[in-house]
């Protein structure tokens, strides 16, 4: 996420969902940093030809849902993914936190 989104983390559900494979979670520090993280994502996976079954949040720019079937990106302003807390929700299955200084990740950690 090359917007400088914060705090990207990668959880595996496809053990525990029925509706993905993984969540990515990220924040931005403003709605207008998350809505140009959302705007780059969406960018860069239609040009590799994903295309979203649905997007959620983008005028707000609070908390952008991208539905990209087996993966679903929930892009957070910070207060909001602080009051909702989704990695409490998955605290018990397989994460990757990503180093905010990587400029990308080309792999996921074993057991992802």
């Amino acid at each position: 996420m090359k917007k400088k989104a914060k705090d990207l983390t990668i959880l595996n559900v496809k053990d525990t969902s029925s509706f993905a494979d993984y969540i990515i979670i990220c924040s931005g520090t403003s709605s207008r940093q998350v809505q140009a993280i959302a705007a780059s994502v969406h960018k860069n996976l239609k040009a590799s030809g994903a295309i979203p079954l649905g997007i959620e949040g983008e005028q707000l720019g609070q908390w952008i849902l991208m539905d990209y079937d087996d993966v679903i990106i929930h892009i957070f302003y910070e207060p909001i993914r602080e009051f909702y807390d989704m990695e409490r929700l998955w605290s018990d299955i397989p994460k990757m936190v990503i180093d905010e200084h990587m400029a990308e990740v080309t792999a996921l950690k074993k057991g992802m």
